[in-house]
């Protein structure tokens, strides 16, 4: 947690109001979001019970399952599940328009689906859903209909986009709140959706602490799951589970199967619509300028995973080779630091944190040299200074690069650092952004007077060395033996 973070989370136990942690929202929000709230067994490995879905708040599907516990059953489960989402992915798929000129245009969906479920437990629950049906026979004693496998093989990708930092695919709600405000409890008080939104929109008539109060008693707001209330089960579900189960006519049957699917509607409605208002709470917020573009690589990495199943694409490998592994970690680790610096440049909250780190420091330029030249390799090359006096406390170091937010992450090498008595004056030398010519486009060098802010924190990457291919690595990091066949867990490819 920063040291802002932890600064708001007192002010708001406080003062019993949220505070705002970021000026700009840093996520894309979907004009059409799907939302699911999965429900399963309290105790249970991998038995879903029932899932309410839909991009219609007013209408949503509830899916319940008759008998979580028995196999055939949890495969319909996920047959009637792949009918809701199958839907949308290929309707979106189907949307499609050209990017760029020449040899550099390419297709691309003109919107993605995005997946929001409250907390991360239902990450989890889709992770552990796709692992469950992804790998099935088409064919043979244990097949089962094509549509399960593929969900299984779209519920893993939207389960791997949710691991990478700047991903708009799958959303978990309490998440997304928590980027934004930061409430009066703890960070595992936050994961129940019920006690977040009661900071942020309490009911009528209540203050905050009565309307945490009331969030955490299940009888009044359920669980936001996927796990139900145990009391819930013993007092209501397992009697109800019991009564089906022992149902010997049709009749019977259908009257048990109602009172079931009335309960498990009860216990779901109240988080459908918390999940709801959290997404609306969010729109409120001022999209980051640098969201869009994000969202355009999202798109990209939705139309190529579509094009990668529609060409018969095999399911993603139970586990991941040694290659994989090492390629997956690198992408986290780059998009993570990538992530961190759009957010910097974008929202000066953000930006603030590092300046309380020395990572970043503001101040008022003191004097500027705009015309100032040095010696090229074939001619004089333009090479400004701008001297910046600060009070912030830095850690950064002569020779060190620090780059501009305000002017698109222009870079500057820090050539001194005096302390001064009310501070330290920094003479930075601009490095480029400033036009080919041996004078400065105007607005590209900082003027005398002007407030600037300059970060270590960078969204531009050397580029690495390509990776070797599959053939090229060994087979202790996941090449194939010499003369072996490729089996389904060599089949993972790189659609992150």
């Amino acid at each position: 947690m920063t040291v802002l973070a932890s600064l708001a989370k007192a002010l708001a136990a406080y003062s019993r109001t949220p505070q705002q942690l970021t000026v700009y929202r840093h996520l894309h929000i979907s004009s059409k979001p799907i939302v699911i709230v999965p429900l399963t067994l309290a105790g249970e490995t991998n038995a879903p019970l029932a899932a309410m879905v839909g991009s219609d708040r007013a209408r949503p599907t509830l899916i319940v399952t008759q008998q979580p516990r028995v196999r055939a059953e949890r495969i319909e489960f996920a047959g009637r599940l792949a009918s809701e989402l199958l839907f949308p992915i290929e309707t979106a798929a189907q949307q499609i328009q050209t990017t760029g000129r020449g040899p550099k245009a390419r297709l691309r969906v003109v919107d993605a689906p995005q997946l929001w479920v409250p907390n991360p437990g239902g990450i989890e629950f889709i992770r552990t859903l796709g692992r469950m049906t992804r790998l099935r026979f088409l064919e043979g004693p244990w097949a089962v209909p094509k549509k399960v496998r593929d969900l299984g093989i779209w519920l893993t990708w939207f389960a791997e986009q949710a691991e990478f930092a700047d991903t708009g695919a799958l959303i978990a709600a309490t998440q997304a709140i928590a980027a934004v405000w930061a409430t009066g409890q703890s960070d595992l008080e936050d994961g129940n959706l019920a006690a977040q939104m009661a900071w942020l929109a309490p009911p009528e008539g209540m203050n905050v602490a009565a309307a945490v109060t009331r969030a955490e008693n299940p009888q009044l707001c359920p669980p936001a799951g996927p796990s139900t209330d145990p009391t819930f089960d013993r007092v209501f579900l397992e009697p109800a589970l019991r009564d089906l189960a022992a149902a010997r006519n049709p009749a019977a049957h259908n009257a048990v199967h109602r009172r079931l699917t009335a309960l498990v509607d009860e216990q779901m409605r109240p988080t459908w619509e918390l999940v709801w208002t959290a997404i609306d709470r969010l729109r409120n917020v001022d999209e980051a300028p640098r969201v869009a573009k994000r969202w355009e690589q999202q798109r990209d990495r939705f139309t190529a995973f579509h094009r990668y199943v529609a060409d018969g694409g095999r399911p993603q490998a139970k586990r991941d080779s040694a290659g994989r592994s090492a390629q997956r970690l690198a992408e986290l680790e780059q998009r993570m630091a990538a992530f961190e610096a759009q957010r910097a440049y974008d929202d000066p909250l953000v930006l603030a944190d590092h300046r309380l780190t020395g990572e970043a420091f503001a101040g008022q330029v003191v004097d500027v040299d705009a015309t100032r030249r040095v010696p090229g390799l074939r001619r004089d090359v333009l090479r400004p200074t701008v001297t910046v006096a600060t009070g912030d406390q830095t850690h950064l170091d002569v020779g060190q690069h620090v780059y501009d937010p305000a002017r698109n992450g222009q870079q500057a090498v820090i050539e001194s650092v005096t302390e001064t008595e009310g501070g330290w004056r920094i003479e930075l030398e601009l490095q480029n952004q400033m036009g080919s010519g041996l004078t400065a486009k105007p607005g590209s060098v900082p003027a005398l007077g002007e407030d600037v802010t300059y970060t270590s924190v960078t969204e531009t990457f050397v580029r690495r060395r390509p990776w070797p291919t599959r053939d090229e690595t060994p087979w202790t990091h996941g090449g194939p033996p010499l003369g072996s066949t490729p089996v389904v867990e060599d089949a993972a490819e790189d659609w992150s």
